[in-house]
């Protein structure tokens, strides 16, 4: 049995590995340098016939894993859009898993129900959206928008005269779902989730940026009766861009549909009131997906699933067995938000991280990051055979290398400029494929990073380029 001393060693140890880790990232190699294979060696060390030593165990553990840790809690990772975990929330964190609170209901986590009690009244206030919405704190934007279609779908019925969680799926009037042609594929994994296939969905043409086109979306709704849901997004994974909400939310409620926000990461632009302009008119959808990992950087795991309507919320959620009934003193039940009953206590690294930053705090990091994004289209877009192929609106770039060579070729090309950054090993960064050819994708999103750090990935991206094109066509 491992004693009190015993921990107090074991965390030490711990905390010093990650402090370490942190002041260190910057000289680090930004991509692992370790193999598959180096890796299993280094794990794989046979469970033991008796326990160790905790000091050992951590010592053995930071040992196996620093080689394949992808350093994107520092300044120079930009390969997804993956926040850096904020140093205060990651020692909430610590607090969290100390005390190691089961945050499903109130009863067994007073203080954990109301810490994301208060922490959600803030994320309403930062978001701009309506106060009486209902927070669901889930692992990430994959189970929020999950969360959120399932509130949709039943509530829809419910309009249609059908009781989805008295009748089930079985016999239920056809759902038409309405979807721009470049929705995340976790919203597609969603929805095969609650049991729609791929025939089930009309997808809507998007334009150059990814955009759902309004008039499109309206001209599909009109052949089709029944109930409706729509999926719009709030920050395109490779331009940022936004859709149209002003024009598409008549278009939405003339048909009496469910609206959805899939605002991952750019729903936090509304906290920036220059940026505003290009959520406007989103705050009347029915529900929103945003992440806390990304640009709230929140440790993992952390997104909020947020719904207008209280009541279709928890009756799509809402877990109920007569030992976790809730008295009318309580105060919220975290389970009858989520698809889960025993679960992290997820709402006080988010209470403390919004502490930490407070409204101005979160305003500049995003002002920031999105001026560092036009800086770095400043640093590139007149530099022959270098193409930035989005409006650089938020934090995303998409480029793609060569002019008027094949297509074929662009695209080798615009591989060899990405293997020779990594080669470097200076900034993390990956490739994509969008809208039938390959690009560099960079996402600016890590706190700490400013135009010091562009400049220096600049630097590397124009190297790289430099380097391919003296090599000649792939």
């Amino acid at each position: 049995m491992t004693s009190q001393n015993e921990f107090r060693a074991a965390a030490m140890r711990a905390l010093e590995k990650a402090v370490t880790w942190r002041e260190d990232g910057p000289k680090l190699p930004a991509i692992p340098t370790a193999t598959a294979q180096e890796l299993r060696a280094l794990f794989d060390i046979g469970l033991p016939d008796d326990g160790r030593d905790g000091v050992e165990v951590i010592e053995d553990l930071a040992a196996a894993a620093e080689r394949g840790l992808v350093n994107n809690t520092h300044a120079n990772f930009y390969a997804w859009v993956q926040g850096s975990s904020h140093p205060v929330g990651v020692a909430a964190d610590y607090l969290t898993s100390a005390w190691g609170q089961n945050a499903g209901i109130y009863q067994t986590a007073p203080a954990a129900a109301i810490a994301e009690e208060i922490a959600a009244k803030w994320l309403l206030e930062l978001l701009h959206l309506p106060e009486t919405s209902s927070v669901a704190f889930a692992t990430g934007a994959t189970m929020a928008s999950f969360i959120c279609l399932s509130a949709a779908r039943s509530e829809v019925l419910k309009r249609a005269g059908y009781d989805l969680e008295e009748d089930g799926l079985i016999g239920a009037p056809q759902i038409h779902l309405f979807l721009g042609e470049e929705a995340h594929a976790t919203i597609h994994a969603d929805l095969r989730y609650l049991g729609f296939g791929r025939k089930n969905l009309i997808r809507v043409r998007c334009d150059e940026e990814g955009r759902m086109i309004a008039s499109d979306l309206a001209e599909k709704m009109a052949l089709h009766a029944g109930p409706k849901i729509v999926v719009v997004q709030a920050g395109h994974i490779n331009s940022g861009a936004f859709d149209p909400f002003t024009e598409i939310m008549p278009v939405a409620r003339h048909h009496g549909a469910w609206v959805h926000v899939d605002g991952a990461f750019g729903l936090w632009a509304r906290t920036v009131p220059q940026l505003a302009h290009y959520g406007a008119g989103l705050e009347e959808a029915d529900s929103w997906t945003v992440d806390g990992h990304k640009w709230l950087q929140v440790p993992y795991d952390s997104g909020f699933a947020i719904i207008k309507n209280e009541e279709a919320h928890l009756r799509a959620m809402g877990i109920s067995a007569s030992y976790i009934a809730g008295r009318p003193e309580d105060g919220r039940h975290p389970s009858y938000y989520v698809p889960e009953l025993s679960r992290r206590a997820r709402g006080f690294a988010v209470w403390a991280v919004l502490q930490t930053l407070g409204r101005k705090g979160v305003e500049e990091m995003i002002a920031r990051h999105c001026h560092c994004a036009r800086h770095l289209e400043a640093r590139l877009k007149d530099v022959p055979g270098i193409r930035i192929l989005n409006e650089v609106a938020l934090n995303q770039l998409a480029i793609a290398f060569g002019q008027d060579e094949p297509l074929e070729t662009r695209d080798a090309m615009t591989k060899k400029v990405i293997e020779k950054i990594r080669e470097e090993n200076l900034n993390f960064v990956l490739g994509a494929n969008w809208r039938g050819q390959e690009i560099l994708r960079i996402s600016i999103i890590s706190r700490q990073t400013d135009t010091r750090d562009i400049d220096s990935l600049a630097d590397s991206i124009l190297a790289a380029w430099k380097a391919v094109e003296a090599e000649g066509p792939v």
